[in-house]
C-alpha cells in the first residue's frame, strides 16, 4: 500500500469518527433545545425531574446507536472499531461531565443519570458499528 493510500485512509478513518460524533452531540443538543423549548424539560439551570432524565437517556442511547452507525458506515474498513473509538470518546466525555457535576446540586439531577452515560457509551457504538457489519453481510454487492 502506498503511503499516500494510508494516509487517505487514515483521514477518512479520523473523518468517520468525528461525523459520527459531531451528528451524536447536535442531534442530542438539539433535541435538549427542543424538549426545553416546548416545556417537556424545566428551564435550564432547573432541576430536571425522574421522567425526562428517563427519556434524554432514551434518545441519547438511539442517538448513539445512529452515531455509532454513521461512524461504521463512513470508515474505510472495520466498520465496529471504529465506532467504538467514537465510542469511547463518549465515555471520557460522560465521564469527566459525570465527575465535574457530582453532588453540585438538585440542577444535575439524581446520579443515575450520569451513571447511565458513562455506561451505555460503548455499548451503543458497538450496536451501531455492528449494524453496520451485518448490513454488509447481508447486501455485500449493494453497498459502498
Amino acid at each position: 500500500m502506498s503511503e499516500i493510500h494510508v494516509q487517505r485512509r487514515i483521514g477518512q478513518s479520523i473523518g468517520a469518527v468525528l461525523a459520527g460524533i459531531l451528528v451524536g452531540i447536535t442531534v442530542t443538543i438539539g433535541t435538549d433545545i427542543l424538549l426545553h423549548a416546548t416545556g417537556v424539560f424545566p428551564p435550564w439551570g432547573q432541576p430536571v425531574t425522574e421522567g425526562p432524565l428517563a427519556l434524554a437517556t432514551a434518545y441519547r442511547i438511539i442517538y448513539g446507536i445512529a452515531a455509532g452507525y454513521l461512524t461504521g458506515r463512513l470508515a474505510p474498513a472495520q466498520p465496529v472499531q471504529h465506532a467504538l473509538a467514537g465510542g469511547l470518546v463518549g465515555l471520557v466525555v460522560s465521564t469527566v461531565g459525570a465527575v465535574v457535576t457530582w453532588n453540585r446540586g438538585p440542577a444535575f439531577g439524581p446520579h443515575w443519570y450520569p451513571l447511565a452515560l458513562i455506561v451505555t457509551a460503548l455499548p451503543c457504538a458497538w450496536a451501531g458499528g455492528t449494524l453496520r457489519v451485518v448490513q454488509l453481510r447481508a447486501h455485500p454487492a449493494s453497498l459502498d
